[in-house]
């Protein structure tokens, strides 16, 4: 299948966003001092950007793990997580680490371009 390497890629990466994004909602949450020094929230405050967090972190790994699976649940899901992960990541460029951020986004942006490439293989033409 074209891409398969890729869509492996992708639902690895997906899963180690995912718990990445857990643990950040759960510090949010915890109301951790490396999330508010000289930090700009979006969203109203710390215990809400965490929640968010740890719902898209959840996602993430749910499209993770359906994708390993080789489900086209996990592809939609991965897709939408991918998505989310990305404007998650545009969102909080404005912060304390915004090169990691922007890190982040352009992995976002490629696992959801390696799981849409997704398809079958193509004839050979003789």
């Amino acid at each position: 299948m074209r891409g398969a390497g890729r869509a492996t890629f992708a639902a690895v990466m997906l899963l180690v966003l995912g718990v990445l994004n857990v643990i950040y909602g759960i510090a949010a949450l915890d109301k951790a001092s490396v999330l508010v020094n000289d930090t700009r929230l979006i969203f109203t405050n710390l215990n809400t950007m965490g929640w968010v967090t740890i719902i898209l972190g959840a996602i993430q790994l749910i499209g993770g793990f359906s994708l390993l699976g080789g489900n086209t649940f996990g592809r939609i899901i991965g897709v939408i997580g991918g998505t989310l992960g990305a404007i998650g990541a545009l969102l909080s460029i404005g912060g304390a680490f915004p090169w990691w951020s922007l890190a982040i986004f352009i992995l976002c942006v490629w696992v959801t371009w390696g799981i849409i490439v997704l398809g079958d293989d193509e004839p050979e033409s003789i």
